[in-house]
């Protein structure tokens, strides 16, 4: 399963240093472990990334209208277009990083990075006319160029989309102060890392599949009943691992879950017992939250026979963008607490003193943090097959649902 990756671009005008401040974000985002993609708009018309005489280049006046060039440890790929893409497009087509850092771009709707260079003449004329805008209490989405045009007639300016400014440039700096948004002196790249870092960067996900113990219901464990020849756990596990950096079970019974240890060695499965000694589904959330190592925790019934990966990526996207505490699915029956992505720094403090309350139910913290409800259509939109919370109570229910199976 691909991760979607999040972006940012770097903008900025004609030598306002852009590539040299994207050059030195990526060196510090690399070396913090991140895997970083980039992108790069050229504004004129055609370039070559290949030359006459080598045989890609032959390949492609032959006539070709893609061309692959490979070699051990890395491609490239040469397709001619109609038209221009569109970086929304760019940015779907490299899944799978932590951030993908974008140059250029001012009008994609993505989160924008402002560079102003006081040694660059374009850039001081942008940040006069910044700061005053900010003075006069324009909104920072207003066309500082119509409202300034003594100014900086004809030049690109920030818009709503600026998150940030790197600048040396005192009336930008005070400009940005107005208008809440961090700034960045130009050679503070650790800086400018960190807030890329907390902002941008794809957050580990700690998947929570919560086993439990013996089911009433069920007459045994539903982690070890079987299900298409195998324990039901397997299942879980082998679904979900795709959207996980780590991998919790939470479980009283640890010695007969110790198999998938052995079984999947690369996941590094953590089992861990339950943090309280009376059951509940809100304590059992607590001990979820309390063992996963990571702020984003995606919890999951081990019944959830369609458990999905996708649906828990995309709850984690949704959880950084809308800045919640939580994000769970929400339907005409209520809410569904079991295939959620929890923020553990918020939650957990919460779900404790809900919990010294008396309460036990999923729910009973939910007035008391930020909620994302995560529509059936939104659902419907990440699995269009949708079944994503059937569950199973019984071994008539999971009979049916094997009778029915299709993986």
């Amino acid at each position: 399963m691909d991760r979607p990756s999040p972006a940012v671009a770097i903008v900025g005008r004609h030598n306002s240093g852009k590539t040299t401040c994207i050059e030195r974000l990526i060196a510090e985002l690399v070396r913090r472990g991140h895997d970083v993609g980039s992108i790069k708009h050229h504004s004129h018309k055609g370039f070559d990334i290949d030359y006459p005489g080598k045989d890609s280049y032959r390949h492609r006046a032959a006539g070709a209208s893609e061309t692959i060039i490979a070699a051990p440890g890395q491609m490239a790929r040469i397709k001619s277009l109609d038209g221009e893409l569109e970086c929304s497009e760019l940015v779907r087509s490299m899944p799978n990083h932590d951030v993908v850092i974008v140059e250029g771009y001012r009008k994609s709707g993505l989160p924008t990075i402002e560079i102003m260079r006081a040694a660059n003449a374009s850039d001081a004329k942008v940040a006069e006319a910044f700061v005053r805008g900010a003075r006069e209490g324009w909104p920072l989405g207003a066309d500082f160029t119509q409202l300034s045009k003594d100014l900086a007639p004809n030049e690109k300016v920030p818009t709503g989309d600026t998150v940030a400014v790197v600048t040396d440039i005192p009336s930008a700096i005070e400009a940005a102060e107005v208008y809440g948004i961090p700034s960045f002196a130009l050679d503070d790249t650790v800086s400018l890392a960190n807030f890329v870092d907390d902002r941008f960067v794809r957050p580990h996900i700690s998947v929570v599949i919560q086993a439990g113990g013996e089911s009433r219901r069920m007459g045994r464990s539903k982690a070890t009943v079987p299900f298409a020849g195998r324990p039901l756990i397997c299942r879980l596990v082998e679904r979900l691992s795709p959207a996980a950096d780590e991998i919790v079970i939470t479980t009283n019974e640890p010695q007969n879950l110790a198999f998938l240890q052995e079984e999947y060695p690369e996941l590094a499965i953590r089992l861990v017992r339950d943090a309280y000694d009376f059951r509940g589904a809100l304590p059992g959330l607590y001990t979820a939250l309390n063992a996963a190592s990571y702020d984003h925790v995606a919890v999951v019934a081990c019944d959830m026979v369609f458990a999905s990966p996708a649906l828990v990526v995309a709850e984690s996207t949704a959880m950084g963008a809308h800045n919640s505490d939580a994000v769970v699915p929400v339907n005409k029956h209520g809410y569904e607490p079991f295939h959620s992505v929890y923020r553990k720094s918020k939650c957990l403090p919460i779900i404790k003193e809900t919990i010294d309350t008396g309460s036990k139910t999923a729910q009973a913290f939910f007035n008391r943090v930020n909620i994302f409800p995560f529509t059936q259509e939104m659902v419907l939109k990440v699995e269009p097959m949708g079944g994503c919370f059937i569950n199973a109570n019984t071994p008539e229910e999971l009979a049916n649902l094997e009778k029915n199976f299709v993986s």
